[in-house]
């Protein structure tokens, strides 16, 4: 029976030779991701909300779909961290008391007893009670990041992100002046609150915000999380404040792709 001759392995491998050896000596390449295309906004002055200039954020910041999981599991993750779990209850070994047993096991006609730090008598340790733990869960760092700019880009597409300049403040500490400003602006109570968020104390807004606590709140940026922008009616921000968290919150956002490269 006639059978073919095997080719020298030379000749097999050769194709796979010369591949492994150009991709050992080519360096690998980077290429520049395509350009994001850019939103719109308008930047006003607080309180006259006289428009002042036009700026303009990219697309994945401010405009990005809505994705309503993980907006729920940014907010579980940090109700979970602000969770205390100090609740504490004592079992019957940390109940204070004789070990002796209150009665005989048989012979009196009720029921069987222990000693009297039981959890079935009045004074005894509690069964299966709370005791001090961690309530606090994990979320990747890049799905917590993509979550901040999915609520702002919630708002921004409804029309309730409102950014203003930089250094808002008012004259006076008191709060009618702010009631004045949340009704003439329609950012009140009867329009669902506003929450005002600003880059350091303003020492007035804050003490006069806070005795009109049905109007709003305000807020520093490091004391404000996902929760607070999406349980208002809409969010006055400062443009530093904005680009702050917009900075702090991009670790999901790849710089540069990764190409192949084919010899």
């Amino acid at each position: 029976m006639a059978t073919e001759a095997p080719l020298p392995l030379s000749e097999q491998f050769q194709a796979y030779a010369n591949t492994a050896v150009n991709s050992s000596t080519t360096p690998p390449a980077f290429r520049t991701p395509p350009k994001v295309p850019d939103v719109l906004t308008t930047i006003y002055s607080f309180p006259t909300m006289e428009p002042l200039r036009f700026i303009h954020y990219p697309a994945n910041h401010l405009h990005l779909p809505l994705r309503r999981d993980i907006l729920h599991r940014a907010v579980v993750f940090e109700g979970d961290a602000t969770r205390q779990g100090t609740a504490s209850t004592k079992w019957r070994n940390d109940v204070h008391g004789s070990g002796k047993k209150i009665r005989p096991q048989k012979g009196t006609g009720r029921a069987r007893l222990g000693d009297k730090k039981s959890p079935m008598l009045r004074g005894g340790g509690v069964a299966f009670g709370p005791h001090p733990r961690d309530f606090s869960t994990k979320l990747p760092k890049k799905m917590y990041d993509l979550a901040w700019r999915t609520a702002l880009s919630y708002r921004y597409r409804r029309g309730e992100l409102i950014l203003v300049e930089d250094g808002v403040d008012i004259e006076m500490n008191e709060p009618r002046w702010i009631k004045q400003i949340m009704e003439r602006n329609h950012w009140g109570n009867a329009d669902g609150r506003s929450l005002i968020v600003t880059q350091g104390v303003r020492e007035n807004l804050f003490q006069a915000i806070a005795g009109a606590g049905e109007d709003g709140r305000a807020k520093t940026e490091d004391d404000v999380d996902v929760k607070d922008l999406l349980e208002l009616g809409r969010i006055i921000i400062e443009r530093s404040a904005l680009d702050g968290i917009l900075r702090d919150h991009s670790s999901d956002l790849n710089r540069t792709v990764p190409t192949a490269i084919y010899s």
